[in-house]
């Protein structure tokens, strides 16, 4: 900011933000109202502005540590909570929360194709949490659907402070100046993703063909190194299969590791590995490779040891795992929740009918600080707690792959529940 004082501004372009193409000097353009029909009135106004929308986001003092653990309390009610199939159809807040998203995309897309016709420079965004000098970023995916180039306008999230510094003076009415330098470069010879996959082939002539699976997502988003999002979630699965390899385990079933690409923008690698490989697309039902999927096990929650498993409603697994984690009950390991917890790529299996795993994870600072931040660095990794994860993978999937049996898989009525 230059005018009317100097200030400068933490700021981190999201994923398909254009460019400035130079240093350009605008002002600030505020717009208060997110009524896609009110957005006319602003036509043209928008000509080498950066734009700003009202938000009411409140500064709150951080009261409670950034970095927490799953206390005991914590883990007997995740042990508690009903089977997703009971709580199906009640879950009223996610619904409302989804119909908000689509509502807030429609404008967004709205307000960006107007401000691409009228010539606007670029536009600022924050959220709540992005504070304290981390800023929460990840993608424009309105622009992203508008089919965004590097001559778009740049989009840019800035901390909280700031955005809300802006705004106080422009409801003030005292003009504000800024300038800005935003480079952006869009790679475009190989739009492709490719997952990462290696074996430890099964040694039963009756069992070698089925195959137990452990992944995480390989790729981050750009305002840091992606450490715990999911660098840490890749390091556990390759050192899982390290400690298999290091002392020469034959297992029966085959062990098969996969590093997934495309996480973030919607699971891509694992559902599409899942599509081509899993699912007859004529009939909608497991090949013949899908059927020989034992089990599925993923590790995507940042830094933290893991504390037990989330069934995702399989409640045939429970007794199982449950004699699993017993070694590692000192460990910490000791919880098994009927409950899922959502977004990454075990959710890719389970919709399709096949046992798919999340482990409970410490949250550490993932909510607070990390997960899909600028913050999201190699410091914030948990070497002790990495390692107590890694050994807990490597003994579950030699476990499901030396089982006399597959996983049992959710009844047909539960998959349809959920």
């Amino acid at each position: 900011m230059t005018a009317p004082y100097y200030k400068t501004i933490i700021a981190v372009p999201r994923a398909w933000s254009g460019s400035t193409n130079k240093l350009q000097a605008a002002d600030i353009l505020y717009i208060s109202s997110n009524d896609t029909t009110a957005l006319e009135s602003y036509r043209s106004k928008l000509k080498n502005k950066v734009i700003l929308l009202d938000q009411s986001f409140k500064g709150m003092p951080s009261f409670k540590a950034d970095a927490d653990r799953f206390t005991d309390e914590d883990l007997l009610k995740m042990a508690n909570e009903a089977p997703p199939a009971q709580r199906a159809g009640n879950d009223k807040t996610f619904r409302s929360r989804i119909m908000a998203m689509r509502t807030q995309n429609a404008f967004n897309q709205k307000m960006r194709k107007l401000a691409k016709q009228e010539g606007a420079i670029g536009m600022l965004n924050t959220t709540q949490n992005s504070k304290d000098g981390t800023l929460f970023v990840s993608g424009d995916y309105a622009n992203a659907a508008l089919g965004a180039t590097p001559d778009d306008l740049a989009d840019l999230s800035i901390a909280v402070e700031d955005y809300m510094t802006l705004c106080r003076l422009m409801k003030a009415g005292i003009p504000v100046k800024l300038e800005l330098d935003v480079k952006t470069k869009f790679y475009k010879d190989d739009t492709k993703g490719y997952n990462v996959l290696a074996e430890i082939p099964g040694t039963d002539p009756q069992l070698k063909d089925e195959v137990v699976m452990l992944g995480a997502h390989l790729d981050s988003w750009h305002a840091a190194t992606g450490a715990t999002d999911n660098a840490a979630g890749s390091s556990v699965m390759m050192e899982a299969m390290r400690i298999l390899n290091t002392i020469g385990a034959k297992p029966k079933r085959t062990i098969r590791i996969a590093l997934w690409s495309g996480e973030e923008q919607g699971l891509h690698g694992s559902k599409n590995y899942v599509a081509n490989h899993l699912v007859d697309k004529a009939t909608n039902k497991l090949t013949k490779e899908g059927e020989n999927i034992a089990a599925y096990f993923n590790v995507d929650n940042g830094t933290g040891k893991i504390r037990g498993i989330y069934l995702q409603g399989n409640l045939a697994a429970g007794p199982i795992f449950s004699q699993w984690l017993k070694p590692f009950n000192d460990l910490g390991a000791t919880t098994i929740t009927p409950a899922n917890t959502g977004g990454t790529d075990h959710q890719s299996f389970d919709r399709v009918g096949l046992p798919g795993f999340q482990f409970i994870q410490d949250r550490i600072e993932y909510n607070t600080r990390t997960h899909h931040t600028n913050m999201d660095t190699y410091d914030h990794l948990q070497p002790d707690d990495l390692k107590q994860a890694a050994t807990i993978v490597a003994s579950f999937v030699y476990n499901a792959a030396m089982r006399d049996q597959k996983i049992p898989r959710k009844p047909v009525s539960a998959q349809v529940a959920r």
